[in-house]
């Protein structure tokens, strides 16, 4: 059977709006909050619960927090204006950002205090999964949290990865795939500009090496946004610095080098000092075709 939530989704970016379309598909009552009012406006007209979030928070059976990073978690959840300590105990508050393992947690602890739950469940898949339902998220914490959460994950994921009875397993996980992803976003970016000095356009690097033994769902799914030069943020160069960052600063943590994520991180840094920084990360390829002086598809004459 069914069991449909009063839910909250907080941030209502590109994934946690279309999580908050796939809990609506779920059935559940869906309240959404986002510093942009037209995004909140957006949700109420696609079927939404009109009211303001902490008009409700009492009623709430669980909450979605999909912010960018550890700072705004801490702010929604604690902050001047806090949800947790509107929330009635039972509660569960599912926290999406990535953010380093003992950030989560803190979180659990201090949520724990006033008897609400909270589920460490970073997520994966990118904009067009959230709104499909169709989600990875890689959970830790107690099975309470989980319990109290699964009819709302089970609007919004296609899998669920319980990765342990304590938060911080999630978000270290999280870490691990967020290694990948920038590393792989990065290499896509120089091996697809390095065969343009090769003669190899960007189209014909995307048909072929999407069927070799070079690719990677990164390449699959960012390169193309080169090929049409549309960089649309779907995942901003903004996000790598601060998610490579945090992957470092673990590794530093337990005296782990990693030298390829360090390098993959100068370039999104880089990417964000040419201005790119609300680009689609996929932009990351523009500091190698500036130094090699390449143009891309959809650049004009210089």
């Amino acid at each position: 059977m069914t069991i449909r939530q009063k839910v909250a989704v907080i941030g209502l970016g590109s994934m946690g709006y279309g999580m908050a379309l796939s809990a609506l598909r779920g059935g559940h009552r869906v309240w959404g909050s986002d510093i942009n009012a037209d995004r909140v406006a957006r949700l109420r007209s696609e079927g939404g619960e009109a009211d303001e979030v902490e008009l409700v928070a009492g009623d709430l059976d669980a909450v979605a927090v999909v912010v960018l990073n550890a700072k705004q978690t801490d702010t929604v959840l604690f902050g001047e204006n806090g949800i947790v300590p509107r929330l009635h105990p039972g509660a569960v508050v599912i926290a999406c950002a990535t953010v380093p393992p003992a950030f989560a947690r803190d979180m659990a602890a201090r949520c724990e205090k006033r008897g609400v739950l909270y589920l460490d469940a970073p997520i994966s898949g990118g904009a067009a999964k959230a709104a499909n339902g169709e989600l990875s998220i890689m959970a830790s914490g107690r099975p309470e949290a989980f319990t109290a959460a699964e009819p709302l994950l089970d609007s919004i994921a296609e899998r669920v990865f319980e990765l342990g009875h304590s938060a911080g397993a999630g978000s270290a996980m999280k870490a691990v795939n967020q290694l990948l992803a920038g590393v792989h976003i990065a290499t896509m970016a120089e091996a697809l500009t390095f065969g343009m000095t090769q003669g190899i356009q960007p189209e014909t690097f995307v048909e072929v090496i999407s069927k070799c033994a070079g690719t990677s769902w990164m390449l699959e799914n960012r390169a193309p946004h080169i090929v049409e030069g549309d960089y649309t943020p779907r995942s901003s160069v903004n996000i790598w610095p601060k998610d490579l960052g945090i992957v470092l600063d673990i590794a530093q943590s337990c005296d782990f080098e990693a030298p390829i994520t360090a390098v993959a991180l100068q370039q999104f840094k880089a990417a964000a000092e040419m201005g790119l920084g609300w680009d689609d990360d996929a932009a990351v390829a523009k500091v190698y075709a500036r130094k090699a002086g390449l143009r891309l598809p959809g650049e004009g004459e210089s």
